[in-house]
């Protein structure tokens, strides 16, 4: 029960007795709570005299006995409770919990009181008993709250769409396919669950910051170690909005254009060290970091090239336009921009640097921004690589429902990573014992028969899955002419560089042994429909002679990024045969161009070797510098032509003449030559 309640049976005023309502010629109404019958002689015993009746309220102010005394208020509330149990027992009143707040704020009012000095001499007994009770009921609120936030936590989770689980034994999901979590952006986080926040932050202090104007972002985590940022000169626009779905673009400034002719003419002088000098006057250039980053790790410096992508990707996220939204799946960058393809190579290559750091739950989330970027054309074809970042991370349910929802406008199954990587989930979800008995057989089912229709769609990957996983075929096999040799060789080289990737890339998903027990059951089962000239056999060999005659350019791009040897090794001539740069390999044939590199006045790749050795003898001479297409100027273009060449023949007749050639010693004992022996 609260003070408040009790005021309001009494009809008093917080602080001080309210006078009857007989003195003040006020007849009780029918709603008012009438004062109990002896309550002045109850209180009067207690105190001494009981108090007359007042006719003015602020004549209590001078009384003898202090209200703000704490003593003389312990006694009141004592009072005040026996007197609500005489009270309920007549009336019948119910108390509302809406007083118990007020109640609360009375404590508080209390606790004030109760640090002013006392005006009696009466035990403190009491006093403690009160701070007593006033904790208790203080832990009681404190727990109270603390579960009302649990509860709300929870709401909240449910309301958000997180997992849960359908018959079918698939994780459903309310949220995009695509949505991207920023807490798994970070790769400690990741860490943190594998080996404790001790063992990855050390003795350093979570959230703290020596300098102060680093600005916070969700790719990386600024580095005291780089140089302080400015205006690098990139920023992004919106260029349009259709169907719900945001279009932007990175733009350059006049400065950051000037920067980039530098860069260029830095790259073609194949000397990094002008790279580096670049970079010393603008940290924050990012194709520079590209370049340069690729540069070291072929030097073995790992730390360092992974350092420069992260400054890259830092300097790219600091650009961002307000609405831009790394999470909703709905922003998209078009990549025949060389203006975007920059953020598109920076999280490529440091998604790598995940992977092999360790951090595959992370390196699936950037994986999936990639692909939200562009979902439609892929530029960097991550399909052929999130099948391999969700099983590392053991993501089966994303796996599998972005196999369910993409295949009908998508055709996952016509690529080799999906065809083996899917039932490759479903076979693991079937071995997880927290799931019921029918989700278990119905993830083994879909199991078998889509490793079973794998194989036959695509029979060259068996023999050398096998060979990476150090296994031996049985006899029954190796001496089948469709798993044999023939069967790579029959292929098209599109499919070659498919297959060659997937295997080198996920070999080592398939050595557990109950997995390649698994494998051998379903080689067996197929090679009993191909016994029984199954018709699937045979229109699987027509779909793969039609198709995969040429990959399109993004799977080069993809390869060459992805530097696997096994694919390398397959790429055409057409594409080996031509320059790739690291900051923007195989860049699209329908680029669109904002700004174009001015034209050079000299062009030394375009010259002769005499022209260049007549330039090491005249610095000035210009073979082709002064040679015009104009028609009125082709007199002056020969006669200079003329004077150059003269002046180098000039030049070349004194340095003949200047040369002295100088005879060698004579000895004066010619006949001590003989004597060798």
């Amino acid at each position: 029960m609260s003070r408040r309640a009790l005021r309001r049976l009494r009809g008093e005023q917080r602080g001080q007795e309210e006078p009857g309502l007989g003195q003040l010629g006020l007849a009780p109404g029918p709603g008012r709570c009438q004062e109990p019958p002896g309550h002045a002689a109850a209180a009067g015993g207690r105190r001494g005299p009981a108090r007359p009746g007042v006719s003015n309220r602020f004549e209590l102010i001078t009384n003898e006995e202090p209200e703000d005394d704490p003593s003389f208020r312990e006694e009141r509330v004592d009072a005040r409770f026996r007197e609500q149990d005489v009270a309920e027992g007549n009336s019948g009143v119910p108390v509302t919990e809406e007083t118990e707040g007020d109640g609360q704020r009375d404590g508080e009012d209390a606790d004030q009181q109760d640090q002013t000095p006392m005006s009696s001499n009466k035990p403190r007994k009491k006093k403690k008993k009160r701070k007593t009770k006033k904790a208790s009921a203080g832990e009681t609120l404190e727990d109270n709250d603390l579960e009302d936030i649990d509860s709300l936590l929870e709401k909240i989770e449910d309301t958000n769409g997180l997992s849960q689980q359908t018959q079918s034994g698939i994780i459903a999901d309310s949220r995009p396919l695509l949505y991207v979590e920023h807490r798994n952006l970070n790769p400690e986080n990741e860490l943190k669950r594998y080996f404790g926040a001790r063992a990855v932050l050390g003795d350093q202090r979570p959230r703290q910051r020596q300098r102060q104007y680093v600005r916070s972002t969700w790719l990386t985590a600024p580095k005291n170690t780089w140089p302080r940022y400015s205006k690098t000169g990139i920023a992004m626009q919106l260029v349009e909005t259709r169907r719900g779905v945001q279009y932007f673009t990175f733009e350059h400034h006049r400065e950051y254009q000037q920067v980039q002719f530098k860069f260029l003419d830095a790259v073609e002088s194949m000397d990094p060290n002008n790279i580096v000098l670049l970079l010393q006057m603008n940290p924050y250039h990012v194709d520079s970091l590209l370049q340069l980053s690729d540069v070291c790790r072929m030097q073995e410096d790992q730390e360092m090239a992974r350092d420069l992508i992260e400054r890259a990707l830092y300097s790219l996220e600091c650009a961002f336009h307000p609405v831009f939204s790394l999470t909703s799946g709905s922003c998209r960058l078009d990549y025949r921009r060389p203006e975007n393809r920059a953020f598109y190579l920076a999280l490529f290559k440091h998604l790598m640097f995940l992977e092999k750091r360790g951090c595959p739950r992370t390196a699936l989330e950037f994986c999936k921004l990639i692909l939200s970027l562009d979902p439609e054309n892929d530029p960097l074809c991550v399909l052929l690589l999130i099948d391999f970042l969700s099983l590392r991370a053991r993501e089966y349910g994303f796996l599998t429902r972005m196999f369910q929802e993409w295949e009908s406008h998508r055709n996952l199954s016509q690529l080799p990573n999906f065809a083996f990587s899917v039932p490759l989930a479903y076979f693991f979800l079937s071995q997880q014992e927290e799931r019921s008995e029918l989700e278990l057989s119905q993830a083994r089912e879909r199991a078998a028969r889509l490793i079973q229709l794998a194989l036959i769609m695509f029979p060259s990957v068996l023999m050398p899955l096998l060979d990476h996983c150090s296994v031996q075929a049985d006899a029954r096999v190796t001496s089948h002419s469709f798993f044999g040799l023939n069967a790579q060789i029959s292929q098209p080289p599109a499919l070659n560089q498919l297959t060659s990737l997937y295997v080198g890339r996920t070999h080592s998903l398939w050595k557990d042994p109950a997995v390649m027990a698994w494998l051998e059951t379903n080689v067996h089962e197929v090679l009993c429909k191909v016994d029984a000239r199954d018709p699937l056999v045979e229109e699987c060999e027509h779909k793969r002679k039609m198709r995969y005659q040429s990959a399109p350019r993004n799977i080069y791009r993809h390869v060459i990024l992805s530097e696997m040897k096994e694919a390398t090794a397959a790429l055409p001539l057409e594409v080996t045969s031509q320059p790739v740069m690291g900051f923007d390999p195989l860049p699209p044939l329908d680029s669109i161009i904002s700004y174009t590199r001015p034209e050079r006045t000299n062009h030394p790749s375009n010259e002769s070797t005499l022209s260049l050795f007549f330039r090491s003898l005249l610095p000035n001479f210009n073979l082709q510098g002064d040679i015009r297409h104009d028609g009125d100027e082709e007199a002056g273009a020969g006669q200079d032509l003329n004077q150059g060449v003269n002046r180098l023949m000039a030049a070349m007749r004194d340095m003949l003449a200047n040369i002295q050639f100088q005879e060698p010693p004579r000895d004066d004992n010619p006949e001590g030559d003989a004597d060798w022996d």
